[in-house]
């Protein structure tokens, strides 16, 4: 089983939140948005990207920096530019005081800045929810991720998505959704193949003789009513030996990663139209509604109709 493959499952924008910026120095803005996941790139111009925690680091011409949520960041055209504007959530954009922006700060459709001509053009795209990054990816990426254009042979995806952010085209969420989806897979390609780079734990653990198609089996039948000793006996250790090796190079048991994937794999089928709660529960390995609804609940904080609805 491909590790980068099943890391990648669960990549599904839907409605992502895509958006050019176009700017004149100086000019510093704060995102506090608490977005999952966000990826930038600079098509023109140049930028600093500074994590809430960490190292500033300067992006120039096609690179591109992925921002790990909720904690907030900040995008400059250098480290000690004052903060002129705020993004909250909803995409509500302020004064570092709270004062709503001027609408005249709106250049175009999803496209905002100080000035058409701005010497700084990034876009971002921004995952929001769950359901569309999937289980793993939230813990493999670090608070700040950056590739150079130089290192990054696909780098011209930023161009292409520059040029269809401000297009209005039939069905031109869906193709900004999968550009977004295609420009952070490749991304995240590339950075696991860089050389010098540490692959987490978790990326290693699918290449495990053992392990691997212990996950594989996991993730590939959810609904089978599975056991730590009939996963034991399928990969052909103990039990005891699986059991300490999962928790090794996963750092969970694996009931307890079961139980992640289950509840990561109901919320992306909550999302699809033509499933019922009581279809959804049975995909996931659970007898009836009530009790998916009961285990969902535990996991994400709300009831599965709540999260279909976004309320």
């Amino acid at each position: 089983m491909d590790p980068l493959a099943s890391l990648l499952d669960g990549l599904r924008a839907r409605g992502a939140f895509v958006q050019r910026s176009i700017l004149d120095p100086p000019w510093s803005v704060r995102v506090q948005d608490e977005a999952l996941v966000c990826v930038v790139t600079v098509v023109r111009g140049a930028a600093w990207a500074i994590p809430h925690r960490g190292e500033a680091v300067r992006l120039g011409r096609g690179d591109v920096a992925v921002m790990r949520g909720p904690d907030p960041y900040t995008f400059a055209d250098h480290p000690e530019s004052p903060v002129q504007v705020v993004i909250h959530p909803g995409t509500r954009r302020t004064t570092p005081g709270g004062a709503a922006l001027r609408e005249d700060m709106e250049l175009g459709p999803r496209t905002w800045g100080t000035s058409p001509g701005g010497s700084t053009t990034l876009v971002i795209g921004k995952y929001q929810r769950p359901d569309e990054v999937g289980w793993g990816l939230l813990r493999v990426l670090p608070p700040l991720l950056v590739l150079n254009a130089a290192d990054w042979h696909s780098s011209s995806l930023g161009d292409v998505l520059a040029h269809e952010v401000a297009r209005q085209g039939p069905g031109q969420d869906a193709v900004l959704d999968r550009l977004v989806d295609l420009l952070l897979a490749d991304v995240l390609r590339t950075w696991f193949a860089r050389p010098g780079e540490d692959p987490p734990v978790w990326y290693r653990a699918h290449s495990d003789p053992v392990i691997g198609p212990a996950l594989a089996l996991l993730h590939s039948d959810p609904a089978r009513p599975w056991t730590v000793g009939a996963l034991a006996a399928k990969v052909g250790v103990s039990r005891a030996a699986l059991a300490r090796r999962f928790i090794d190079l996963v750092g969970e048991p694996p009931m307890k990663h079961l139980t992640s994937w289950r509840m990561s794999t109901a919320a992306r089928l909550l999302r699809e139209p033509g499933n019922t709660l009581e279809s959804v529960a049975r995909q996931v390995g659970y007898g009836s509604a009530s009790a998916f609804s009961t285990a969902f609940k535990r996991v994400h904080g709300i009831s599965p109709q709540q999260y279909r609805t976004g309320d």
